[in-house]
């Protein structure tokens, strides 16, 4: 028996046409429709053209078919759109005032429909044709539909043979469902716009630095979320709990990059809301039970986001200003997108063990005119995220570090992924407004891109690992706790006199000169509790005849366990590169372990004892068995 068969003879007084349906919403009425590709665009279209129809009230999150007739006076004269997203199709009528905005939590829109904050008289949905019990699926769009049908007086549903039937949350029995109107047209297809391949690789990369394999992760609204998607290809065992699946998803899942293996909440199921994209999408989350569709409720909860072990949200933003604070959804005082699920996810990824969000975004708008690391929000952005809710944000220059951090820290974090044109001007606001030192040094204004060639990962003997990178001007603090961890004799062997202090000055000298090309620093850092903690500092600086000096220091409980053998080779290689010949040394004749630390690295090595009882020492890099240790 086909569906069609089955209602008429189950509830043959329910099935109509879309114009006898919709006679049932009357003048003054408060309709909500159902999301995205999930619209029931036949009836919307019935709707906008019924006679009759005054003074109501739309309620949508993601909308895309009045889009058709937003610039028509008779739509607007006779319906009132209430958005709680901003799509890109309807930004212009948003800018134009032909919109109402409601800034709303995703999670917390159910409540406002059952609580009666939102009151609603008529629900127009889709589903898909009812199963030999009776049930119909929401398909791709439960998020709020489920709460708006539940809250409406009456609910009219569009059932079309093309909306999958989805496993998890999705199912509505006909007895819940008052008119029925039979129409089968394609979905709405979804595929966000195509992002600049240059810069998206570089955010990419970042990005994929941060997720580590098994982790849950969330994809926010947006192209530039969906097209890091790709990026993560490399990853093992990721899980998905997220609002928004597009077919960014779909080479993920079928390489089983995807598994949900190591989920801690319904592990094996991507846990999701809603689907954006086109047939293949469609074809793909069709009974298939490794999806779990839950309402955004649910989904956007963060106390069950947080249930997530190493949840790992993602989402991106218009601007974030140097303290911290996030604008995502206002040009301006112009409205651009909403709120959306942003600060759920960030909040249920704080709470969740071993979780964290990242804030993407590209460096500048406007094709480079304006940057997007902005001394403060323009006037009227909305502040949607705030400084105290922000982890890591990542730009095409790299990733800036937030969480538990000053204000002075956060503007240097910030600053130097910003554009290089506009790094200098950031930090003399910052330093008008006393947010760093008066003497405080700009970020390089060159593109560090290549300096992720530094970047590399020494295994120690007992399994733990030392990640090696550049030393940034953001390392200040890092860098201080570092020097003051360190024993006074390991101090006087580096520095050769005894140092108390480590001063801010004294912080500005190591930095002025870095250019890392010609004068490189190399810091180790651990994971300590959640974060990570520099164990290791190796530089070498430009001398005379084509040599540059070298120095290090290891802290002392991570000494004898092969670091500082692998720092120096790894300073050599990154040296020998940049066209360096060799190394020179000046070390204590007292400081035995560094001295056989260089007879070991380089056993052709030349000494010359000095006076003063130190040993100046030449080492050539070729024939040196240590170099190239790991290219």
């Amino acid at each position: 028996m086909s569906s069609k068969e089955w209602l008429y003879s189950y509830c043959p007084e329910k099935v109509c046409t879309a114009e006898e349906a919709l006679q049932h919403v009357k003048r003054g009425n408060r309709v909500f429709l159902g999301t995205g590709c999930g619209e029931p665009q036949h009836l919307i279209r019935t709707m906008v053209g019924a006679p009759g129809l005054h003074d109501i009230l739309l309620y949508q999150m993601l909308s895309y078919t009045l889009a058709e007739f937003v610039d028509d006076p008779n739509f607007t004269r006779n319906f009132s759109l209430k958005l709680f997203f901003v799509t890109s199709v309807m930004r212009k009528a948003a800018f134009e005032g032909k919109i109402d905005y409601i800034p709303a939590y995703l999670s917390q829109i159910p409540k406002l429909f059952r609580r009666g904050q939102i009151g609603l008289d008529v629900a127009l949905v889709q589903v898909s044709p009812p199963d030999a019990f009776g049930y119909c699926s929401l398909g791709v769009s439960v998020d709020i539909t489920k709460a708006g049908m539940e809250s409406a007086d009456i609910v009219i549903a569009q059932v079309n043979e093309n909306m999958p039937r989805t496993w998890g949350n999705t199912t509505v029995h006909v007895d819940d469902i008052d008119y029925f109107v039979l129409k089968n047209e394609p979905l709405i297809t979804g595929t966000p716009e195509a992002f600049d391949p240059h810069i998206l690789e570089r955010i990419g990369m970042y990005v994929t630095q941060l997720v580590d394999d098994g982790a849950t992760i969330q994809i926010g609204f947006g192209r530039l979320p969906h097209g890091i998607v790709g990026y993560l290809n490399q990853k093992n065992d990721l899980g998905v709990h997220t609002q928004l699946v597009t077919e960014g998803f779909l080479p993920l899942f079928k390489n089983k990059v995807i598994t949900n293996s190591r989920k801690t909440l319904l592990r094996g199921k991507t846990v999701a809301s809603l689907c954006m994209g086109g047939p293949a999408l469609y074809d793909y989350v069709n009974d298939n039970p490794q999806f779990e569709f839950r309402p955004s409720g649910f989904v956007s909860d963060p106390t069950m986001i947080a249930l997530n072990d190493n949840m790992t949200a993602i989402s991106s933003a218009l601007e974030v200003d140097l303290t911290g604070q996030v604008c995502m959804d206002s040009l301006g005082y112009m409205f651009y997108s909403g709120i959306g699920d942003q600060v759920d996810f960030l909040r249920g990824s704080a709470m969740s063990k071993g979780g964290f969000s990242i804030i993407a975004l590209p460096s500048t708008a406007r094709g480079g005119l304006v940057s997007r690391i902005v001394p403060n929000l323009s006037a009227g952005a909305g502040v949607a995220t705030t400084r105290g809710d922000v982890n890591f944000v990542v730009t095409e220059y790299g990733i800036a570090e937030l969480q538990g951090k000053s204000i002075y820290q956060r503007v240097m974090e910030l600053s130097q992924i910003a554009h290089p044109d506009f790094r200098e001007e950031l930090i003399e606001v910052a330093k008008d407004r006393h947010y760093i030192f008066a003497d405080q040094l700009p970020p390089s204004t060159d593109d560090l891109l290549f300096v992720e060639e530094y970047k590399s990962m020494y295994e120690m003997r007992d399994g733990k690992v030392v990640k090696f990178r550049a030393l940034l001007p953001s390392d200040e603090f890092a860098f201080r706790n570092f020097f003051y961890s360190l024993q006074e004799q390991t101090v006087y062997n580096r520095f050769f006199r005894r140092i108390k202090l480590f001063s801010h000055e004294l912080a500005q000298q190591q930095w002025a000169d870095l250019d890392y090309h010609d004068n490189v620093s190399l810091v180790g850092l651990t994971r300590t509790k959640g974060h990570r903690e520099i164990v290791a500092i190796g530089s070498y600086a430009k001398a005379e005849d084509g040599y540059a000096e070298v120095a290090f220091v290891v802290k002392e409980d991570f000494q004898n366990k092969g670091i500082a053998s692998y720092l120096i080779a790894r300073l050599a290689d990154i040296a020998k590169k940049n066209g360096f010949k060799g190394f020179k040394a000046i070390v204590l004749d007292t400081n035995a372990s560094m001295l056989h630390l260089f007879r070991k690295v380089y056993p052709n090595a030349k000494y010359e004892l000095l006076p003063n009882k130190h040993y100046d020492i030449t080492m050539d890099f070729d024939g040196s068995p240590y170099i190239n240790v790991e290219s």
